[in-house]
């Protein structure tokens, strides 16, 4: 997984930024790619979302699970790591999903729509693992370029 732009605190030791950017590279790289093998090297057994939308389950399957949904609207889905920000037990991430809507998203069906949004993630680490996580999506302009959400002027 490449990272555009990744920066260290400086207070952050070697190790300490070394295991937090390789669980927060596995987590990219299950998004990336669909692989549930990254996601286990990524998250801890106790891993809370903390922003949960309604539906998703808490733990480990909540991520497991959406990416299986979001593959299933969008197959070619690709994430690109824009920015990682390495603080402490703390990685700040920005990352850019981008892909075609071919599949099914619950009852609507994609017609090849190009879709771009992004997404910003607080992440928390310890021991090597991913133990909380505070999202924000841009999923109003998801749902515009698939054609499930209009915004009137």
């Amino acid at each position: 997984m490449k990272i555009d732009e990744l920066v260290v605190a400086a207070s952050v030791l070697d190790a300490q930024r070394d295991a937090t950017v390789k669980a927060a590279r596995a987590f990219y790289d299950f998004w990336n790619t669909g692989d549930e093998t990254m996601l286990k090297q990524a998250i801890a057994k106790d891993f809370t979302d903390d922003s949960l939308p309604s539906g998703r389950l808490q733990g480990p399957e909540g991520p497991a699970l959406a990416s299986r949904q979001f593959r299933a609207a969008i197959p070619d889905l690709r994430v690109e790591v824009k920015k990682m920000i390495v603080a402490s037990d703390y990685v700040t991430v920005r990352v850019m999903f981008t892909g075609h809507f071919t599949g099914r998203l619950g009852e609507t069906l994609g017609k090849g729509q190009a879709v771009t949004f992004v997404a910003t993630d607080l992440l928390k680490v310890e021991n090597g693992r991913i133990t909380d996580n505070l999202h924000i999506e841009g999923n109003q302009t998801l749902l515009q370029k698939i054609d499930v959400a209009r915004v009137s002027s």
